[in-house]
């Protein structure tokens, strides 16, 4: 962890922590956006989950209507 913590300009542990909750809430708002137009596409919920790495059952109970 060496070299990306002298990346890192700030040694607060709360500047970090903060950058890491709104990574966290963009990729949840791209993995949305991107779930719904996979299946305006016609995607399904077996080829959605094996993109993201879940099972098809998981990404339908996230996302399913």
């Amino acid at each position: 962890m060496g070299e990306l913590s002298e990346r890192i300009k700030s040694h607060d542990p709360a500047v970090g922590l903060r950058a890491v909750g709104a990574l966290h809430r963009l990729a949840e708002q791209v993995e949305a956006v991107s779930v719904g137009l996979a299946r305006e596409q016609g995607w399904t919920w077996e080829q959605i989950g094996d993109a993201l790495g879940m099972s098809r059952q998981s990404v339908h109970a996230k996302y399913g209507k």
